[in-house]
């Protein structure tokens, strides 16, 4: 017997169907995992049709960057954990970098378009909107004070451009790969000199 669409529980309206879907797409990602997730999966598991899921989501590839987008704040909060009580700013730079360079391909949904092979898609992505909008709240909510270093207004943003074209270089053409104390090693050598003319490097090792 077939099942009642969405499982006998319709949704109110757009915003929920549309929250649901997602829902329905993080679960699929989980079970088969990023590359084999497909949108009929995501229609299977919400009890409709496939025209239902495109009907609030066009292309499989707008579907899966929603995912990425509900999972970006749960990042964010992540990270800025993760660099908490640093305040040496070269420090968190490198943090923030080495730590998203080593996350982001292996979550299975911030690292969606990579492990599909859709890296196109991923670049356009990566410096989004949404994107910079991240970056600047990871900023605002570590323990620096970038003002007084003199990053404010339009340095600030060139600050964010500049760490997210970094991120990109790394993640869409990782060759060699690097990870762990070679990965920081590397940043602290050749990122770190790029910005420290204004900002102290916490006294990183040349």
């Amino acid at each position: 017997m077939r099942r009642p669409a969405w499982n006998g529980s319709p949704p109110l309206g757009g915003e929920e169907a549309r929250a649901r879907i997602i829902e329905a797409a993080m679960r699929c990602v989980d079970r088969y995992g990023p590359d084999k997730a497909r949108l009929s999966d995501v229609a299977v598991e919400l009890g409709v049709i496939r025209q239902t899921v495109y009907r609030y989501f066009p292309s499989t590839e707008e579907l899966f960057a929603a995912v990425g987008d509900a999972a970006r704040e749960n990042y964010v909060n992540r990270l800025v954990a993760h660099v908490a009580g640093v305040t040496a700013p070269g420090e968190v730079l490198v943090e923030i970098l080495a730590y998203t360079i080593e996350r982001v391909p292996r979550d299975p949904y911030l690292g969606l378009f990579l492990t599909a092979g859709q890296s196109d898609a991923f670049s356009r992505r990566a410096m989004s909107a949404a994107a910079f909008e991240s970056c600047q709240e990871v900023l605002a909510r570590v323990d620096v004070d970038w003002g007084e270093l003199g990053y404010e207004g339009r340095e600030l943003t060139d600050l964010v451009e500049f760490l997210l074209r970094i991120l990109l270089s790394f993640l869409d053409d990782p060759l060699p790969r690097r990870d762990g104390a070679g990965l920081r090693r590397f940043l602290r050598r050749w990122v770190l000199p790029a910005v420290v003319s204004t900002v102290d490097a916490g006294g990183y090792d040349r």
